[in-house]
């Protein structure tokens, strides 16, 4: 019997997959405890436009990800900081100052989680970093810290 898995399932297989299991097993412990349901006709057409968004959006997520980079790589991100002597700064330029001033300067939404800084920024300076998008597209840019 075939059966579109609601749930993952040791040894079947994960959640949405179209499995080829014994009628005995879909009955009797599948079906009863909702972890698949019978690939009748309409759960086959569901299954199948499910399929279908789940590659649009990966199209899609690729395309912005690719476009975001595109705008991205080797550009200059300047910010302007205060310091004590030394040029030290009060404190450290995070990721989170990074992704705001992206977004302020290119108008490119970033997460601050995917933005990846080689060493704490605490001194004035160029510095290199990395900002990853969907499914391993990355652009490297730069930061230069300028006293305000």
């Amino acid at each position: 019997m075939k059966v579109i898995l609601l749930q993952d399932v040791k040894s079947i297989g994960k959640k949405g997959d179209l499995c080829n299991v014994s009628d005995g097993y879909a009955r009797n412990f599948l079906l009863p405890r909702k972890l698949a349901k019978e690939a009748n006709a309409q759960a086959m057409n569901e299954f199948k436009n499910a399929e279908a968004a789940k590659e649009y959006k990966v199209k899609v997520e690729t395309e912005k990800a690719q476009q975001n980079v595109a705008a991205l790589s080797g550009k200059v991100v300047k910010i302007t900081a205060k310091a004590g002597q030394n040029g030290k700064l009060f404190g450290s330029v995070t990721a989170k100052e990074l992704a705001e001033e992206i977004n302020k300067q290119y108008g490119v939404e970033v997460d601050k989680r995917k933005i990846a800084l080689e060493n704490d920024i605490k001194s004035f300076g160029t510095y290199n970093f990395d900002v990853k998008f969907y499914n391993g597209h990355t652009a490297t840019m730069s930061v230069v810290v300028a006293e305000g």
